[in-house]
């Protein structure tokens, strides 16, 4: 016995879809338009008043630098694309030849040209997409080919009709030598189109290789964005945990504090502890590990941790030195305005209240 079907399901079963070559013109197949002309003007018999003609839907002549053979199916009617740069840190730099992206680097840690390769071929990677070649010196990413496949025509009796668009881009790294800005840029060098397996003969217009490249700079960019939100946060998340600082006193050695950790990220905590303790900071010398304080007589800190006692340190101005100790950790020395060291007295009567700000969590926001 045969089986009916359903004329709905034989519409459903042979479907035509438009190709990306359709969709680029407009719908009007004829394109009448093009075979138009300026009906001439009334001709007037002598003695009689010429009329006054509106200018309002005069049609503007065309400029020197348009190309008056872009008409009918050549006209490309999709919407210009955008370059959005997402990512922190980025921004759009147009020219006349192509599109670049600013990429600043968001921790001075981490060398920019290393995070952009790096963050590149995971983004390849996620894509499922091969590199033929990269060279760090150059700056340079050129990928396999990268395919992507549309069903124009199905049939539940037949093989599927596709419409098959490879290409291949190379992207350019370039980093300023002072290492905190860099461009990003991408260029097309191979495009191929095929439908039904066969190759279609295309010739890309610069506007086509512009689409292509926005297109796929701006799903760069956006891997990008996600994966530096990741940095930034686990960035914040290690500032906010607490440091242990051990108090190392010697009969024979100045008395310092040691923090457990390296250079950078003690220097970072101390400027959120030290206004804290009542510290004023003056002036900052990174380079020299020295931050120059100022101590006033009348900080709540103070008064809140030892009550009714003196002040373990007079007011006045101080330095603190910061030097790389062994194992990542970093030494904490504490100077008068002379650049003398403190007293081991002082020393250790202010390191009950330091160390308990230096090993505090705080929030991540």
């Amino acid at each position: 016995m045969l089986k009916q079907i359903s004329p709905l399901i034989l519409v459903a079963a042979v479907t035509a879809c438009s190709t990306p070559i359709d969709r680029r013109q407009a719908n009007d197949t004829d394109q009448n338009y093009q075979d138009l002309t300026a009906e001439p003007q009334l001709i007037i018999p002598e003695g009689l008043h010429k009329p006054t003609y509106s200018k309002e839907y005069d049609i503007p002549a065309v400029g020197s630098k348009v190309d008056q053979s872009l008409v009918g199916k050549r006209l490309d009617i999709r919407p210009p694309l955008q370059v959005l740069p997402m990512a922190e840190g980025t921004r759009v730099e147009e020219g006349s030849d192509n599109i670049k992206i600013v990429v600043e680097s968001i921790d001075n840690d981490i060398d920019l040209k290393q995070e952009l390769f790096e963050v590149l071929k995971e983004y390849f990677a996620s894509k499922s997409i091969s590199l033929r070649s990269e060279d760090f010196e150059k700056g340079t990413l050129e990928t396999d080919w990268i395919e992507s496949d549309q069903v124009i025509e199905s049939s539940l009796w037949g093989s599927d009709k596709v419409y098959k668009l490879k290409q291949r881009y190379i992207y350019h790294v370039d980093v300023r030598p002072h290492g905190r800005s860099g461009n990003l840029t991408i260029d097309l060098i191979e495009h191929e189109e095929s439908y039904d397996g066969d190759l279609q003969d295309i010739l890309l217009s610069g506007e086509d290789k512009r689409r292509y490249t926005i297109d796929r700079l701006n799903d760069s960019i956006s891997y990008i964005s996600i994966e530096r939100a990741k940095a930034l946060k686990a960035k914040r998340l290690k500032q906010s945990l607490g440091i242990d600082v051990d108090l190392i006193t010697a009969a024979e050695e100045q008395a310092y504090w040691l923090a457990d950790a390296e250079f950078k990220r003690t220097w970072d905590r101390l400027r959120i502890v030290l206004p804290e303790m009542g510290f004023e900071i003056v002036d900052m010398d990174s380079n020299k590990g020295l931050l120059y304080i100022n101590v006033s007589d009348d900080s709540g800190f103070w008064s809140s941790l030892w009550g009714e006692k003196e002040l373990p340190i007079e007011a006045g101005s101080y330095r603190i030195e910061l030097k790389d100790g062994i194992d990542d950790k970093t030494e904490i020395h504490l100077l008068n305005a002379k650049n003398e060291p403190l007293s081991n007295e002082v020393v250790t009567a202010v390191y009950d209240g330091f160390s308990e700000l230096m090993q505090e969590d705080r929030k991540v926001r």
